[in-house]
């Protein structure tokens, strides 16, 4: 049974976080806290040491070097699989070089079905492959009517799908998907980096991976670089743990320490920002010079009914059409105060984002045609300021527009 959330013609909203949500949140606080045995530190120690002693000649301890494992690594790892329900986790460098590690264990032809609207870095790195032939690659809009038989006639190795997506908030059917996927054979990778396991569960639908860059809303303090994948099963976690070893995707252990530290508050975090991004929204949707609004949580969005079964937040990303293009989108971001101009999303801070020329600029331009990427597109990504101080920055962007 899906949790029924108000939507944007309410007053006041007040998230109340379900029973499971609240029993995420004790995970997120209590991860390694009061297990350190050595000196009975609550909080976990950082582990810095590039390589660890053996036990006797031939004879590894458990660590023993920090590219095969750290002891910090390994705490934020378990965090991490425990939140998402998944058997074993891997964080990486990067949010891209948690793509990379699934990428790098395709064989060389093998057929990738992907979105065609997702991250410009990820669109990017996808086209590359498949232009070095490396890879078969089929972009798709999985909510056409013609997307089923296409998937399946091109019968994939591996399904990537990111929902909500960048920087639309287009709403993918993940049972649906999946099921095709499943139907010839495919693995299954959700990019779940909006959303957080405390908005999103993948594994639940039945996906094999689940990737994260950590550097957004879960590390949430914009001072840390770094991604994690996410494995169902034992055997696919000991085959990404093999290949992030291999390939030195490894994070490092204090940008580990540092996203495990930020972990503990996000569902707290979570919750202011979707509320503001919530009234920010139904704002920007009534105003004058704005010709489009795409927000999951509003009631006329295309993948609210979705949204609403497969999430237990709408999340705290928007994103919003100026109709004067360009020289209105210039106008707006140049007039404000708090929303910095800036790459990124989930810190504390809100930061506001021209896909045309900064996460989607890798893009060609007719695939930001197609994804609907023009030059009066405005993504928002809402901090946790206070929410009357939003609303007064939003009404300065808007003032300069009209």
């Amino acid at each position: 049974m899906s949790r029924k959330r108000p939507g944007l013609d309410e007053a006041m909203i007040t998230n109340r976080p379900s029973d499971s949500q609240h029993r995420l949140s004790t995970v997120a606080a209590r991860a390694a806290v009061a297990e350190e045995a050595a000196h009975g530190a609550v909080m976990p120690p950082l582990h810095l040491s590039s390589n660890f002693r053996f036990k006797s000649f031939g004879v590894p301890d458990r660590y023993d070097y920090t590219r095969s494992g750290n002891p910090t690594r390994t705490e934020l790892e378990q965090a991490l699989a425990r939140l998402e329900g998944g058997t074993r986790a891997v964080a990486t460098p990067s949010g891209m070089a948690a793509v990379t590690l699934l990428l790098s264990r395709l064989r060389p032809g093998a057929r990738l079905v992907a979105p065609f609207d997702g991250y410009g870095g990820t669109h990017r790195l996808m086209s590359t492959l498949a232009e070095r032939a490396q890879i078969e690659l089929l972009f798709l809009d999985y909510g056409a009517q013609e997307a089923e038989a296409r998937l399946r006639a091109f019968r994939p190795d591996l399904v990537w799908l990111e929902t909500p997506s960048n920087p639309l908030l287009r709403i993918t059917d993940l049972r649906r998907c999946i099921s095709w996927a499943r139907a010839v054979g495919a693995e299954v990778a959700v990019d779940n980096t909006f959303l957080t396991p405390f908005g999103q569960q993948p594994f639940r639908f039945g996906a094999d991976f689940v990737v994260h860059s950590t550097t957004k809303a879960i590390n949430g303090h914009s001072d840390v670089v770094a991604g994690a994948v996410v494995a169902r099963t034992e055997a696919q976690g000991e085959d990404i743990a093999w290949w992030a070893n291999c390939l030195g995707l490894c994070q490092a252990p204090f940008d580990a320490y540092m996203t495990l530290r930020g972990l503990r508050t996000l569902p707290m975090r979570l919750r202011q920002m979707e509320a503001s991004a919530l009234h920010l929204a139904a704002r920007l949707r009534a105003a004058q010079g704005v010709a489009a609004v795409h927000f999951p949580g509003l009631r006329d969005h295309p993948g609210h009914a979705i949204a609403l079964e497969q999430q237990s937040s709408f999340g705290f990303m928007l994103a919003f059409e100026l109709s004067e293009g360009r020289a209105a989108a210039q106008a707006f971001v140049e007039s404000l105060c708090l929303f910095t101009l800036a790459e990124s999303l989930g810190g504390v801070e809100s930061l506001v984002c021209h896909p045309r020329t900064m996460t989607h600029a890798a893009m060609d331009e007719a695939a930001r045609l197609k994804a609907g990427i023009g030059e009066g597109l405005l993504r928002l990504a809402v901090g946790c300021e206070g929410l009357e101080d939003l609303v007064e920055d939003l009404n300065r962007g808007l003032a300069a527009v009209r």
